[in-house]
């Protein structure tokens, strides 16, 4: 018979393995479907064996709880920002100084890529992620522990003989996951983040670790300490060591003889930096000696021994020849601006974009002016001020339909940008092929990126609901899909006609309209015709449907293609009614709970689920709806928010007698 617990380890090791080679080395040697049954033979295993769990396996990563709030603690040493050299005569006074303090002696420097991200440490015991925590002001940092956890380039577990030690690095947002990242926020409506540096901090500052998992963080290391102290006798030697060790070290680094090595190291990638995945703002100096650090010392705020050489910034100033708009994948309307072509750090500029109508109220900008643009972390670079105003301008107007397929624009009061409400537009064919097939919407398994590149660029689908007319021939036309594949598709996209309507809801990617959202609506509804028909005011009817969402519903429905795609969809045989399972009544029926801090017995997802069961509701913050407040140990704002607004706050045990009745 086998040893659960050997088995579960074994698998564990597998898993580690893969995630280095993915995450770290960036050398996947599975797909990532086969990953997925890893971890789901994993979750298994431990699900039978619940006693065999520790924090460090593969599955611990995302733990699911919501905090209220961030501790404060002390670093192990202080962490010390770095004197900027803003140019060459600086960088070699920072040379100067250091061959004079060590006299003559010889030394070396290590040169390293200055990422743009937030500095963090990460202590381990018996090779175990035990903590994480923020720079801070440098002494004092937060606890992101339990987001930090979800990095997925952060080991949970290393091989090594230190008892414990402390590693230092920089968490960062790569250039695809911050672009994302503002496309899903553009669609919610959210202010957009500046660039990934700030996406980074805000996505490791969340207090839903869910969140911070969902952005794809990476860290990148670059100390080792031992009680505060650097590790090892070189500090080359110790980035080597974090190598072995399995962290995810930035390999363009260069061990320097001199000043003018250095200098060599920071000019060929000022000119290669765009190529980069990520964002870097300059190089990093350091002598390589611990010895010899420790000799040269700190000033009050900065080590002697160590510098940042600063890229310029990347600014120019131009004339917009045009405004034009593009249609982006969720259907957003942005203005770009087409540049008289200027070079910036290297490159060719001749578009920027200009975001939504807003921005270009605030700018002040007209087709004609001068402006001064900037490269930063988006796709094309951006308008920051208007430098001059033209001889001869002419005032931008957003166009009232869409420019890709004429469909309906809108644009709701107090929001920013402007859409086209089609989901068969073009121009966001693609990413709505990609959310109705997803896993949590209609579950259509191998419908991946690039098949639906290839089925929408060969012209084979024009909406949603061409899935449903796809064929083996058609199928067997694509580059690398075979019989076998092509028929698994095809089943599963038979398959998808048995979801239920909440999923066809969110499946159709109406604006604020989610799985949760779907479920509520079809609750109250029961049919997609009677939620077709229903006016914003009766939209509200449903739970947690408030104006914005009701009227993004109207809107939808309004546009005459979509209309046409339900029917399309109705036709293939998707499910258009639904009979709520939700209880309508119980002893808790039209109540309204917040669940804060920890709770005596019940988890909160037990305690959700015994509410729900009972005919409440479980919301996420705290406002006037709100009936009563759950607190535990540790409740935080939560709990200050209910007593403002004077909503009864009750324990684990009066909600419990609430459930039975009493």
């Amino acid at each position: 018979m086998k040893d659960p617990a050997r088995e579960i380890e074994k698998l564990r090791e597998q898993l580690r393995r893969h995630e280095h080679l993915y995450y770290v080395l960036d050398q996947p040697e599975i797909t990532d479907a086969e990953y997925d049954a890893l971890i789901r033979k994993l979750q298994e295993s431990e699900k039978a064996h619940p006693a065999l769990i520790t924090p460090d396996s593969p599955t611990q990563r995302v733990g699911g709880k919501a905090r209220e709030g961030f501790v404060k603690v002390r670093h192990s040493a202080p962490m010390l920002s770095l004197d900027n050299a803003l140019n060459e005569a600086e960088l070699r006074a920072f040379d100067r100084r250091v061959r004079e303090l060590l006299d003559g002696e010889t030394f070396r420097y290590v040169a390293e890529l200055k990422m743009d991200g937030l500095s963090m440490s990460a202590q381990f015991e018996k090779g175990r992620f035990a903590q994480a925590v923020t720079r801070g002001d440098g002494v004092v940092g937060e606890d992101v522990t339990e987001n930090a956890r979800t990095i997925r380039s952060m080991p949970l577990r290393v091989k090594t003989d230190l008892e414990r030690f402390e590693v230092r690095g920089e968490a960062v947002m790569n250039r695809k996951a911050f672009e994302r990242l503002n496309a899903e926020r553009d669609e919610k409506e959210l202010s957009r983040f500046a660039n990934p540096r700030n996406a980074a901090a805000g996505s490791l500052r969340v207090l839903e670790p869910q969140i911070t998992a969902s952005r794809r963080l990476d860290y990148y290391t670059y100390f080792l300490l031992v009680d505060g102290q650097p590790a090892r006798p070189s500090h080359w030697d110790s980035l080597d060591e974090m190598e072995r060790m399995g962290f995810k070290v930035n390999r363009d680094r260069k061990l320097c003889g001199d000043i003018d090595e250095v200098l060599a190291f920071c000019g060929r990638w000022e000119g290669r930096r765009e190529d980069l995945a990520y964002e870097i703002d300059g190089v990093v100096v350091k002598v390589d000696s611990i010895e010899q650090q420790t000799r040269l010392g700190y000033t009050a705020k900065a080590p002697r021994w160590a510098i940042a050489y600063k890229y310029p910034a990347r600014q120019a100033t131009t004339t917009v020849e045009n405004i034009e708009v593009q249609v982006g994948r969720t259907g957003a309307l942005t203005p770009v601006a087409h540049l008289k072509p200027v070079e910036v750090s290297g490159v060719t500029v001749s578009r920027a974009t200009l975001h939504n109508e807003d921005e270009i109220e605030r700018l002040g900008l007209q087709i004609g002016d001068d402006v001064v643009i900037e490269r930063s972390g988006d796709v094309i670079p951006k308008v920051v001020r208007v430098s001059s105003q033209g001889s001869y301008r002419k005032p931008f107007r957003m166009p009232s339909g869409c420019p890709v397929c004429g469909g309906k624009v809108v644009r709701e009061e107090g929001e920013a940008a402007s859409r086209c409400v089609n989901a068969s537009c073009p121009a966001r064919l693609k990413e709505s092929i990609l959310h109705f097939s997803s896993r949590g919407v209609m579950n259509i398994d191998g419908l991946g990126d690039a098949l639906v590149d290839q089925l929408v660029d060969r012209e084979l689908i024009a909406s949603v609901a061409d899935l449903y007319d796809l064929t083996l021939a058609k199928l067997m036309k694509l580059e690398r899909m075979g019989e076998k594949s092509a028929n698994n598709l095809l089943r599963n996209i038979a398959g998808s006609k048995k979801n239920p309507l909440p999923r066809v809801i969110s499946a159709l990617g109406i604006r604020f309209v989610g799985e949760r959202t779907a479920v509520f609506l079809a609750d109250a509804f029961e049919s997609m015709d009677r939620i077709m028909g229903a006016s914003a005011e009766e939209l509200q009817q449903a739970e947690e449907v408030g104006p914005k969402v009701a009227e993004e519903v109207v809107a939808f429905f309004s546009e005459r293609r979509n209309r046409d795609l339900i029917e399309r969809l109705r036709t293939a045989g998707l499910q258009f009614t639904y009979r709520s399972t939700r209880p309508k009544s119980g002893p808790l029926h039209g109540l309204t709970f917040v669940l804060t801090g920890t709770l005596p017995t019940l988890s909160r997802e037990d305690a959700k689920k015994m509410i729900e069961s009972a005919g409440g509701k479980v919301s996420g913050s705290v406002s006037k709806k709100t009936n009563f407040v759950v607190a535990g140990e540790e409740a935080g704002s939560k709990l200050d928010k209910a007593r403002e607004l004077g909503i009864p706050v009750i324990a684990e045990e009066r909600l419990v007698e609430m459930l039975a009745g009493m």
